[in-house]
């Protein structure tokens, strides 16, 4: 995966409307859904303030409504619209399967492995794009530091490597 430039307003513009339609889908869909399995299903029979036993048909109106909601975002995921939005989160899942092997990969660069220092490089190049997308300015500069330290020792050891020469598939080494 490449980094690639996101513009931050359009980036943060569309994911705010996203939360929100998603939401207010969630939202609506869950209570019909709720109310038509009660319809078809439920303990209609109400006593004076006690309960109607009719809570797992809600939540499963809640998991339908979940479920349609999902649906429609994984189908218009390819869509312009969504196409930072898309980006984005590929890139934090690509982080987090690199974070679960960071220990590895620390340890490799600290041997000089060049697909360890690639990695490490591309990694923390990816988190300051995503911090600074997201407004997550606290540990920008620990990111900013731990990527100086790589791109230093990669020099240090007359190498040329960078992020753009990660791939997913050094991960498989480690």
């Amino acid at each position: 995966m490449m980094l690639v430039e996101v513009d931050k307003a359009r980036y943060r513009q569309h994911l705010n409307r996203v939360i929100a339609v998603f939401l207010a889908s969630l939202a609506l869909l869950s209570l019909v859904s709720g109310q038509l399995l009660i319809a078809l299903f439920g303990n209609q029979e109400v006593v004076s303030g006690e309960s109607t036993g009719n809570l797992h048909l809600n939540f499963f109106g809640v998991l339908i409504g979940f479920g349609i909601c999902a649906l429609g975002l994984y189908q218009q995921r390819h869509k312009a619209y969504f196409r930072e939005i898309y980006y984005v989160s590929r890139l934090k899942a690509l982080q987090n399967r690199i974070y679960r092997k960071f220990k590895q990969i620390k340890q490799a660069g600290e041997r000089n492995d060049i697909d360890a220092l690639t990695i490490q490089v591309f990694y923390f190049s990816s988190q300051k794009l995503v911090y600074l997308l997201d407004d997550n300015t606290l540990t920008l500069s620990q990111v900013d530091k731990e990527l100086e330290a790589v791109k230093a020792r990669i020099a240090e050891l007359g190498l040329n490597t960078g992020p753009e020469d990660f791939d997913e598939l050094l991960l498989e080494k480690f």
